[in-house]
């Protein structure tokens, strides 16, 4: 009767998972830095395009204000706290909310105004987006009372 001849254990098993786990722990931490090399290469980038535009007048601000928020935002980006782009359900949210602070008998043609019912015309370069909806609204039916003289 033959038996089986049990495998030696291997001692390099252990070895090749602990390799791994130290290989998949130094490209994790290289994947880290470099995404934080790589934030902190725009924000030093994006900070230098606004510093010179800050010099050179173009920003449309004093220049003391201009390097203050192009300092401070260079420092959010780097935190990650500054995003570079908006979501488009955010922009639509606040908009929308800006038309809650009106009446409720104007609110509707404000949001109607901000999904794009009526004409828009200017910019914001221009000094401002003006929106303009024309709603038409019959007259109230005279009442008999006041059709009759007395």
């Amino acid at each position: 009767m033959s038996h089986p001849i049990p495998a030696a254990p291997t001692p390099h098993r252990g070895a090749s998972l602990r390799a791994i786990g130290l290989m998949a722990a130094v490209l994790s931490a290289a994947t880290a830095f470099a995404v934080e090399s790589f934030a902190g290469d725009t924000a030093a980038s994006t900070y230098e395009r606004e510093r010179a535009a800050c010099l050179d007048g173009s920003s449309q601000q004093d220049r003391a204000t201009c390097l203050k928020e192009a300092g401070a935002a260079r420092d959010e980006a780097r935190r990650g706290h500054l995003s570079t782009s908006a979501k488009s359900g955010d922009t639509q949210i606040n908009a929308t909310a800006r038309c809650n602070a009106l009446p409720a008998k104007d609110r509707d043609d404000c949001i109607a105004r901000i999904h794009g019912a009526g004409t828009t015309s200017g910019s914001v370069k221009e000094g401002g987006i003006y929106r303009e909806l024309v709603t038409t609204t019959p007259a109230p039916a005279p009442s008999p009372s006041s059709t009759s003289k007395p």
